[in-house]
């Protein structure tokens, strides 16, 4: 039987977005949220002392956004992502989208209606440090306090679980497969890593994406790893190409 973990969180929110793009782009272009896709998780059993092992999923929320700046869908984006002009078109600007999920927020009783403080303890969830660090602009309050890169959590675990104190191998436990010890784990070779496989759904759509770190989470979760924050986020973070309000200067990159 797997261990039940003191785990300090009450809820997790599980983030991966997606974003305009164009091919050849280097990382300092100014990418814009075009889906907005977030599964709130909460344990089914977390006991009097705090310790817990089952995640499920107990919503979900789900916006495209209209981008402003760049209106217009590069078609590498859209054979990318899978999302289309239509789509994008017909979405809410991202203010608006942040409105709505913090209604999400309200109704999950995770943030204060009137205050906007937390409720509970609860911590965003993402697939790296990017999505949250790099893509979302201005950066809401709730979006500082308690941020979890999961990819990290995952190499971590596997390290932890496959080495030993003296660094010799120790034997893999059930389901973990072996890894190169330095590679950037995408989210299939971290399902492959837990036994986890296959990938569902569809790579670079926001909601398959989100959906399958879910089942990364859940799956640390039951075998006992401590879910808790490693990735601080900087709100004051400035781009070479960022204006007033974080619009984009049209000189830096027309």
């Amino acid at each position: 039987m797997e261990k039940r973990t003191k785990q300090p969180y009450d809820a997790f929110l599980v983030l991966d977005v997606e974003a305009t793009c164009v091919a050849g782009a280097g990382f300092d272009y100014p990418n814009e949220i075009i889906e907005w896709p977030v599964c709130l998780l909460r344990w089914k059993d977390k006991d009097f002392r705090g310790k817990a092992r089952e995640l499920e999923v107990v919503d979900e929320f789900r916006s495209f956004v209209r981008p402003t700046w760049r209106p217009k869908l590069s078609p590498f984006c859209t054979t990318l992502t899978g999302i289309t002009q239509e789509q994008v078109d017909s979405a809410p600007t991202f203010p608006e989208v942040l409105e709505k999920f913090g209604a999400f927020l309200e109704k999950h009783r995770l943030i204060d209606p009137e205050t906007g403080q937390r409720l509970l303890r609860f911590c965003f969830c993402s697939d790296g440090p990017f999505d949250i660090r790099d893509f979302v602009i201005p950066v809401p309050v709730w979006l500082t306090w308690d941020v979890m890169d999961v990819r990290r959590q995952v190499g971590e675990w596997h390290a932890a679980t496959t080495t030993g104190a003296n660094g010799a191998a120790e034997r893999r436990p059930s389901g973990a497969f072996p890894l190169p010890r330095r590679v950037m784990l995408s989210i299939p070779r971290q399902l492959h890593a837990l036994g986890l496989e296959p990938f569902e759904g569809r790579q670079h759509s926001g909601i398959d994406d989100t959906r399958n770190i879910c089942r990364l989470v859940v799956e640390l979760a039951r075998r006992g790893w401590k879910l808790e924050p490693n990735t601080p986020i900087n709100p004051n973070r400035r781009w070479p190409w960022m204006g007033k309000r974080g619009r984009v200067l049209e000189e830096y990159y027309p």
